[in-house]
């Protein structure tokens, strides 16, 4: 097994900034995928003494396998439903790797083209959804709620 460094990305623009550091698009240099590479600065964990809430939620990331836990945004853990651009319900979120460097925490994790839910419900013309639509969604948030609990991993 081969170790995972910076080098092994290429790092490409911000996706999103949070309490801790900020999440950016990366690519694996040797094939090529695109993901999202969520950096935990150092410096802001220590500060807000969140050494537990960073390798907590390392350890979720890595238990979690559900195509109803999904990303949205910058926060890792947001239990729902996405939209892609062509109405499609998106992708699992999954920890494909973790490494560190002097300054950071770095968790990569799948990308999710197409935006989250909330700018589909916005920004896509009439704000809101139909009841059919909204009623699918509260169905699968049920459903990554419920996988969740499986887990032993209680939501905020």
């Amino acid at each position: 097994r081969q170790s995972v460094t910076k080098d092994t990305f290429r790092q490409y623009r911000i996706l999103g900034k949070g309490g801790f550091g900020e999440v950016c698009a990366c690519q694996v240099r040797a094939t090529g995928k695109m993901y999202a590479c969520k950096k935990l600065e150092k410096k802001r964990i220590k500060k807000r003494k969140g050494e537990a809430m960073a390798l907590n939620e390392k350890q979720i990331l890595e238990k979690v396998n559900s195509r109803f836990v999904v990303r949205v945004g910058p926060s890792w853990g947001a239990v729902g439903a996405r939209a892609s651009p062509d109405g499609q319900v998106g992708t699992q979120v999954s920890l494909a790797y973790a490494y560190e460097t002097k300054d950071a925490l770095c968790l990569v994790l799948t990308i999710m083209n197409g935006g989250d839910l909330k700018f589909h419900i916005y920004n896509m013309g009439n704000p809101g959804f139909e009841d059919e639509r909204v009623a699918f969604y509260a169905a699968e948030i049920c459903c990554g709620l419920q996988h969740l609990h499986q887990e032993g991993i209680v939501y905020r």
